[in-house]
């Protein structure tokens, strides 16, 4: 009984090495190709947009205010939100002190005229007359000063947009009103230097604004500034935008979309450019006679679901688009249609 268990055994045992049947189906597991889907490098043409994010400025703004302090103010003529012209008056000023300078004029006036016939007869000496005649050229220029001052006028057409005053009050420092041209506004974009060359005065600028989802604007390039900021490596781009109607207002948060030409460049299918793990390389699998080669790129601009390659790729190259887990350098692929 002994001797027949232990022949048993043996034959098991010699079963066993003899067979390939469980080794070779491991191998085969491991040698097995990989599914893949491919996508082809192509050359293609894309245009090149950057968008920059900015607040909306009115075209123009002034604070309104009389160039002499202590006066008291007679009457404001405009509130906030109405609309005033160019050179309309806004405001009066209490014209006490202008009386006041116009009486001293008049004096200085006519000890002048009196004075002339005397110094002519030698009465008078040329130094006395010469103060005479700077003494009135002051005073004149005194009165028109205050003149100009007792009746305060817009420097610019616009709607008012502040008022710190009221009637009787004591002007100071701070303005009286201040002044907005809306019916045109600005953009101003900081935009990266490389873009130097492509940015032109009468380009068009697409103005995007949260408060109008979906809708556009369309500004134009106005004036560029002549120097870089050397701190950010951007030049400052003024954009002037049409608003007639009014819908856009100063403050608003904008987006000012520049088109900057068409570059052409090798794309492939975004989602063939892989990111290395702990680093900020890129990297494809390029499908070659039934293999994967793993490979280094420099990705560049995404249009829509393609990403252009700068360097590390070929137009014509066929380049894995799934099955990143399971692939590595070397390992046998099998293409499968989309």
């Amino acid at each position: 009984m002994k001797k027949s268990l232990m022949l048993i055994a043996l034959a098991a045992t010699m079963v066993g090495c003899g067979s390939n049947g469980p080794k070779s189906t491991v191998v085969a597991q491991e040698e097995s190709a990989v599914t893949v889907k491919i996508c082809t490098a192509e050359i293609a043409k894309m245009d090149i947009t950057e968008t920059y994010t900015s607040e909306i400025l009115p075209y123009k703004q002034n604070d309104i205010t009389p160039a002499a302090q202590g006066l008291h103010i007679d009457k404001i003529l405009v509130d906030v939100g109405d609309y005033v012209k160019e050179g309309q008056i806004v405001a009066t000023m209490n014209k006490t002190s202008l009386k006041q300078l116009e009486i001293n004029l008049a004096t200085i006036e006519d000890s002048y005229n009196r004075m002339k016939p005397v110094h002519a007869q030698g009465g008078v000496s040329d130094q006395q007359m010469l103060e005479l005649e700077n003494s009135l050229t002051l005073q004149r220029e005194m009165v028109d000063n205050m003149r100009r001052n007792s009746e305060i006028k817009s420097p610019i057409s616009g709607v008012i947009t502040a008022r710190n005053y009221e009637n009787g009050d004591l002007f100071t420092s701070m303005p009286i009103l201040h002044v907005m041209q809306i019916n045109k506004l600005k953009v101003m974009a900081n935009v990266s230097e490389q873009y130097y060359p492509n940015v032109k005065v009468g380009d068009k600028v697409e103005i995007n604004v949260d408060i109008f989802p979906g809708e556009s604007f369309e500004g134009k390039v106005s004036r560029i500034a002549p120097a870089l900021d050397a701190a950010t490596r951007t030049f400052s781009v003024e954009i002037t935008i049409p608003n007639t109607n009014e819908r856009l207002r100063p403050g608003m948060f904008a987006r000012a979309t520049f088109h900057l030409g068409d570059i052409e460049g090798v794309m492939v299918d975004d989602v063939a450019v892989q990111k290395q793990a702990g680093s900020a390389e890129r990297f494809v699998y390029v499908i070659e006679d039934g293999v994967a080669k793993f490979r280094f790129v420099r990705d560049g601009r995404r249009v829509g679901n393609k990403v252009s390659i700068v360097e590390g790729l070929n137009a014509g190259e066929q380049v894995a688009t799934t099955s990143f887990v399971r692939l590595m350098d070397g390992k046998a692929v099998e293409i499968v249609a989309e």
